[in-house]
C-alpha cells in the first residue's frame, strides 16, 4: 500500500474526536434542564359508596417500591414503560395543581379507573394531590387538589361517561 492511499492518522483522529463530541451529549445528558426542584405530588384515590359518602381510606396511586433489586434496576435503564407512564401521570398532576384543567383531570381519572378495572371496583372515585414537605423536624402533608367524585362504571370498573 502506498502513502497516497493510506488515510492520514491526524484526519482520522480528528473525525473520531468530532463524532465522539457529537455523540457524547446523547449518551451523557446534561441535567441542567431542571428549572427548580420542588416537591412532587403524591396521587391518592378513594372509593366511596355514594357521591357524598365519607372517605374511609385514601390509597396511594403507584407507590414506589420499597426495594428494587440490582437486576431490575439495571433492566429498567433500558426498558421501563411503567415508570415512564408514571412520570407522565405525575406531570399531569403537577399541571393540574399549577393550572387546573379538564384534560389533566380526565387523564388521571381514566388511568386510575383503568387500573381499578380488573378488581371490578364500583362506587365513586375521588382523587387528591398531596404535597409533602419538611417543616423543621416534622413532615407536613398539604392537599392542593381534591376532586369531585366520579362514578365508576358498574360492570367494567371503568369511568362512567
Amino acid at each position: 500500500m502506498t502513502n497516497a492511499s493510506r488515510p492520514d492518522p491526524r484526519r482520522v483522529f480528528a473525525r473520531l474526536t468530532r463524532a465522539t463530541c457529537l455523540l457524547l451529549p446523547a449518551l451523557m445528558p446534561s441535567w441542567n434542564f431542571f428549572d427548580w426542584i420542588a416537591p412532587s405530588p403524591r396521587i391518592e384515590y378513594a372509593l366511596t359508596a355514594s357521591p357524598d359518602g365519607p372517605v374511609e381510606q385514601w390509597h396511594a396511586y403507584r407507590p414506589p417500591p420499597a426495594r428494587v433489586g440490582l437486576l431490575a434496576m439495571l433492566a429498567s435503564l433500558f426498558w421501563n414503560p411503567h415508570r415512564n407512564e408514571t412520570l407522565f401521570v405525575v406531570a399531569c398532576a403537577d399541571r393540574l395543581v399549577e393550572l387546573p384543567n379538564d384534560h389533566d383531570a380526565e387523564e388521571l381519572f381514566s388511568r386510575i379507573a383503568g387500573e381499578l378495572a380488573p378488581t371490578r371496583a364500583t362506587g365513586w372515585l375521588r382523587l387528591r394531590l398531596v404535597f409533602v414537605h419538611r417543616d423543621g423536624d416534622s413532615l407536613v402533608h398539604e392537599t392542593r387538589y381534591l376532586s369531585e367524585p366520579r362514578e365508576l362504571a358498574p360492570q367494567s370498573g371503568g369511568m362512567q361517561t
